[in-house]
């Protein structure tokens, strides 16, 4: 991981979720926020928090609301990774979160050394995208 302490936003409506995440992610040097639904996860968007990535659940308030922490996240600038994670992933709503061009789409009950580590190469790939853009 390339970024000192980067922060992190995981929004998941199931507290076990959300806090298993949280803890396994602060291990590994994040600093974490969390959100219970997509509506404080756009609360938290809209009020400029800057975040390095963005863990969402697909399915919380209604099926695939998800995708609209997606679509907020991917206004934000600098844009952070975005990574959806679903128990209920099917091929209609697979397809729509991959043409939104999320970084990576993970499957519950998620592999978190998996996760973990697919997370420090996408970061390092956006920083690196990052810095050869300003050096142009």
């Amino acid at each position: 991981m390339s970024i000192p302490n980067p922060k992190l936003l995981i929004v998941d409506d199931e507290p076990s979720v959300a806090l298993t995440l949280k803890m396994i992610f602060q291990r590994e040097g994040y600093e974490v926020a969390t959100a219970a639904s997509c509506a404080e996860a756009l609360r938290i968007i809209d009020d400029r928090a800057a975040f390095d990535a963005v863990i969402t659940d697909l399915n919380m308030e209604r099926e695939d609301i998800g995708l609209e922490v997606v679509k907020a996240a991917q206004q934000m600038a600098p844009k952070p990774v975005v990574v959806v994670c679903t128990g209920y992933a099917n091929l209609q709503n697979s397809a729509k979160a991959l043409q939104m061009k999320i970084d990576y789409l993970a499957t519950k009950p998620v592999d978190l050394e998996q996760l973990i580590g697919a997370m420090s190469v996408m970061l390092r790939r956006r920083d690196d995208g990052a810095s050869r853009a300003t050096a142009s």
